[in-house]
């Protein structure tokens, strides 16, 4: 009796410590360089100034496919963007929203120093190696100009496009095209198939699969004594948006705001078990949608200055990676149907969205001076 007492004790103790939960990066932002090559400037009369800007090659996504058939083959080959940090964009609600502030709020990449200005014995300034976080990276770079009013104003950081959760990985060439074999299968850059076990936007690119339960968030920002609220916006498997309240920016220098799950249940004993079928159910994910940084009306108005580098996830597990003796999605296909089905309703409204961009970026005026009358009169009289 004492001895099945001890083994049940030891059962429940490993039970105990045996939530095993998983860190992940959701998103790192210095893998979102700009490290494509530039395309054509211009195309069939098509201005295309802003649109030739470097994109990232990992995330690139082609929106030709949502266009009508007004487009020419040469317009839609320039129907590309990527999560390069200079695409961010910033949402801005009523109360804040003023033509100064639509102007001037932006996102653009921010290099890290690795070396500052320093007078040496002779009075000469001279750079000197410096160690500080994040050194030659490009981090999050953003600016925000809320109102001076007394009115509680708030902006999110959102990408260009909602990250697909169910984009295929694929490899990008020099042209933003994806790569594929002559069976249609995309490659990566040596000519080999894909494991099609992670998607595009996994490992750092906004997307993390087999989510339960969250434990916890945080975000790594550089303060800059902002008393600002700062909120980090998910968005799960079934559609649901969640806001989380990171803390203020009411420091100085690098720092990892974090917030923890208030409900979270360390010890599975006193967890509520459900059971689920292990086949066709989909991996749960979580889903990066953006910052949001709130100001409340008694708080100074004004500019607003923020870095960012990145925000991890601590997760329990939804589904343990177990090897199974038969090989359903082979047999059954259901799971590969039933995402295939979700991309596309993602890329059709990512694509839309797009495409109204496009239009807009074909029309706006982008001279910023006049032809002078007097220097074509000049040039003519020369003649």
């Amino acid at each position: 009796m004492k001895r099945t007492f001890i083994v049940f004790a030891i059962v429940f103790l490993f039970l105990g410590t045996f939530a095993i939960c998983e860190e992940s990066v959701l998103i790192d932002f210095t893998l979102l360089q700009q490290d494509m090559v530039e395309p054509v400037q211009e195309v069939e009369g098509v201005r295309t100034n802003d649109l030739s800007e470097k994109q990232n090659r990992r995330t690139i996504m082609d929106y030709q496919t949502a266009a009508g058939a007004t487009f020419t083959d040469g317009q839609k080959a320039l129907m590309r963007t990527s999560l390069a940090l200079s695409n961010w964009q910033i949402e801005l609600n009523s109360s804040a929203r003023n033509v100064t502030s639509l102007s001037l709020s932006r996102v653009v990449p921010a290099h890290v120093r690795t070396e500052k200005p320093q007078k040496n014995a002779y009075g000469e300034v001279e750079t000197v190696p410096v160690t500080v976080p994040f050194a030659d990276e490009e981090v999050m770079g953003v600016r925000i100009v809320f109102p001076t009013s007394n009115v509680n104003a708030n902006a999110k950081v959102v990408p260009p496009f909602e990250i697909p959760a169910y984009e295929k990985m694929a490899y990008i060439d020099d042209e933003g095209n994806i790569a594929m074999n002559e069976e249609g299968t995309r490659v990566d850059a040596n000519g080999e198939p894909f494991d099609t076990s992670t998607t595009r936007f996994e490992e750092g690119y906004g997307v993390v699969k087999n989510v339960g339960t969250l434990k916890a968030i945080s975000v790594t920002t550089m303060g800059m004594n902002y008393p600002y609220a700062l909120y980090v916006w998910l968005k799960d498997t079934d559609n649901v948006e969640r806001r989380y309240y990171m803390g203020t920016l009411g420091f100085d220098g690098w720092k990892e705001l974090r917030w923890d799950n208030p409900t979270y249940i360390t010890d599975v004993r006193t967890r509520e078990i459900r059971i689920y079928p292990i086949y066709p159910r989909g991996l749960p994910y979580v889903k990066f949608m953006g910052f949001q940084v709130v100001r409340d009306a008694a708080q100074a108005g004004g500019d607003f200055i923020g870095y960012f580098k990145d925000v991890k996830v601590i997760y329990d597990k939804a589904v343990l990676n177990t090897e199974r003796d038969i090989a359903d999605e082979d047999l059954w296909n259901i799971v590969t149907e039933r995402e295939a089905a979700k991309q596309n309703y993602e890329m059709t409204n990512f694509g839309q969205k797009q495409v109204e961009r496009f239009l807009e970026y074909t029309k706006y005026a982008q001279e910023t001076t006049f032809t002078s009358s007097l220097e074509e009169a000049e040039s003519s009289d020369e003649q």
